[in-house]
């Protein structure tokens, strides 16, 4: 069964096309990621346009949010319309989704879409961990922690597991998705069971651009003081997170080659250091220890100080980490020392096998 998964991120399109009659990895590698938060259609169309010559039985869409309660639905036009009236939560990624998706039907109208969201695997976060302290009424209304990075957390913890020689639905694994879009995850039993981001995916880490968690009375003052709404929405999506507090740049590769000369890179990387380690010893402390701590997407995989920085989060449970593995570290591998009580392990982010296994089961059904 052949499926070309479109993964639209809040910093890039990945496009990558799976024969899940064969194990990993996919039949052919991805194109290089198209760069930017605002995809143009024309690049999008070209680079769709390619991985439509080959043969295909079905496209799996990452949808950040869903308006149907289903986890995966047919990414058909009523839906597409459907989304683009509910949107809004995920301005980064959905557009250049639903985008694709036109470019998709309109070069092969017959081909099989599915949209399938991101943020299902945390539908079995408790009502404890999934209730904001507002008025209930607005919490029945749908009002909730939803979570997301679902299926980059859910891979990441099966992958992890398996490296460890761990049971998935035994061990209790802390999962860090870190990129442009960043958001950890405590997992017991095979299942979510807390996570960073919340209703939005605002909520949680500092990210690229992305504000993270602020005091909400912050946000009040200042649109008491006059800022407008869309300038508001605007500086928390896109010129906040570590561009905002570096002033030069959400990348952590330019941040860490600037830290030493640069006092507002260094207090980017500390802030992100900082919150990391909160979170991850936030979802220990929810799981009442950890067995397992698994880092992957863009900087997890690829920011080796960032991961030592996020360690250190899991000190208390007896995490030990081997300075000199995760320095060298290239690709997935332990980076745990060989006395610590924790395993720690780098995961290559794999959201895109999430998706065509996902279209596989319905077009199996």
């Amino acid at each position: 069964m052949r499926i070309l998964t479109v993964n639209a991120g809040s910093t890039s399109l990945k496009l990558e096309r799976y024969d899940l009659d064969q194990p990993l990895p996919p039949i052919a590698q991805p194109p290089d990621p198209v760069a930017g938060a605002s995809i143009e259609v024309a690049q999008l169309e070209d680079a769709i346009a390619a991985q439509l010559e080959h043969e295909l039985d079905a496209v799996a869409h990452r949808i950040v949010r869903l308006p149907d309660a289903a986890p995966t639905v047919p990414l058909d036009q009523p839906m597409v319309a459907e989304i683009r009236r509910a949107g809004g939560d995920a301005p980064l990624h959905d557009k250049a989704t639903l985008q694709a998706a036109d470019v998709v039907r309109r070069l092969r109208p017959h081909l099989r879409q599915f949209g399938i969201t991101d943020g299902a695997f945390h539908h079995t976060l408790s009502a404890a961990a999934a209730t904001y302290a507002i008025p209930r009424e607005l919490t029945r209304k749908g009002f909730r922690r939803l979570g997301y990075h679902g299926l980059s957390h859910e891979y990441a913890a099966h992958r992890g597991a398996a490296l460890a020689r761990l049971d998935v639905h035994q061990a209790r694994i802390v999962t860090a998705h870190l990129g442009g879009g960043s958001s950890l995850c405590a997992i017991e039993n095979g299942a979510s069971v807390d996570t960073t981001m919340g209703y939005t995916p605002l909520e949680g880490l500092p990210m690229t651009t992305r504000s993270g968690s602020v005091d909400p009375g912050l946000l009040l003052h200042l649109l008491k003081g006059g800022m407008p709404l869309d300038e508001l929405d605007d500086m928390l999506e896109r010129r906040s997170g570590l561009l905002g507090v570096s002033g030069r740049s959400g990348d952590v590769r330019e941040l860490l080659a600037a830290r030493a000369s640069d006092p507002d890179a260094a207090l980017a990387l500390d802030v992100l250091g900082w919150r990391l380690r909160a979170g991850i010893g936030a979802m220990s402390g929810v799981l009442g220890g950890v067995d397992l701590l698994v880092f992957t997407g863009g900087v997890g995989e690829h920011a080796a100080p960032i991961r030592a920085d996020g360690t250190r989060g899991v000190e208390a449970s007896g995490a030990k980490l081997d300075a000199a593995r995760n320095a060298a570290l290239e690709g997935e591998g332990r980076i745990a020392a060989d006395d610590s009580m924790v395993a720690v392990y780098v995961v290559r982010a794999r959201e895109g096998w999430q998706l065509a296994r996902a279209a596989a089961m319905i077009l199996g059904a």
